[in-house]
């Protein structure tokens, strides 16, 4: 394994852009690191790993095919890992039980700067098999019951010729329009082809709720619910002039109107 000057890197995540993200923000923070590669599922950054002889790996944990627990698993020892993740609390216990380190997606600049900082200093040490750490994970992905489901926290979504990463806290509402779903911010609207029935699941009820078959609004974002002159609750949100009308199968959301 080289832990020259030059030290290799594989980045591993199932979405381009995330991938695409993290690579330019690793040139940024530390222009001497090789990235030999880049992987869409676990086999690939495996593969990729032993035939570039890579001295780091960032691992996403949710990937097809083979995850980046069962990936890390095989190149234990052999590779110095960052999990790559979206999940805070997997994020969080990858780190104390000692994985490099971790990013959440999308990853910051500073972040990313820090993470290479460590890693800096980690490359002069042999990789860490991260047996037991690796066990917890995986008991904790695949559990059904018990465990608190993980929910996403940011999308990605076209505006105009772009696509863009926005965050689940700065969307006012998604709302089906045709073949598409417009997810509408305070600034700006961008689109996405995911149907809201995919989509509400995989959204935190706490955060979000669905008021119509077609209308999905993050709750802190409503600013108030009146009726309009059908007798039909409307809400309204903050940031944007929009008048959202709520289905009578949704009506228990709002009791109090």
């Amino acid at each position: 394994m080289r832990t020259q000057a030059q030290p290799v890197a594989i980045v591993a995540d199932d979405e381009r852009l995330m991938r695409e993200q993290l690579v330019d923000a690793l040139r940024d923070a530390w222009p001497e690191l090789v990235i030999a590669g880049q992987a869409s599922n676990g086999r690939e950054a495996i593969a990729l790993v032993q035939s570039q002889d890579a001295d780091i790996v960032f691992l996403d944990i949710r990937m097809p095919e083979l995850d980046g627990i069962e990936a890390a698993r095989a190149l234990a020892g052999s590779v110095h890992v960052v999990f790559v993740t979206a999940h805070d609390q997997f994020a969080i216990d990858a780190f104390r039980h000692g994985a490099v380190d971790y990013l959440l997606k999308p990853a910051e600049p500073e972040r990313v700067a820090l993470t290479c900082k460590r890693l800096r200093e980690r490359l002069q040490q042999k990789p860490a098999p991260m047996d037991d750490l690796l066990a917890e994970l995986s008991q904790r992905l695949g559990s059904s019951t018990g465990a608190r489901r993980e929910y996403i926290r940011w999308v990605q979504a076209s505006v105009g010729a772009n696509l863009r990463v926005i965050p689940t806290s700065d969307i006012l509402f998604f709302r089906a329009e045709d073949k598409y779903v417009r997810v509408q911010t305070p600034t700006f609207e961008a689109l996405i082809r995911k149907p809201i029935k995919e989509l509400i699941d995989e959204l935190d009820p706490d955060e979000f709720w669905q008021i119509h078959r077609a209308t999905v609004v993050r709750v802190d974002a409503v600013e108030q619910v009146s009726r309009n002159f059908r007798g039909h609750q409307v809400v309204h949100v903050k940031g944007s002039p929009e008048k959202l009308e709520v289905s009578r199968s949704f009506n228990h959301l709002f009791k109090q109107m």
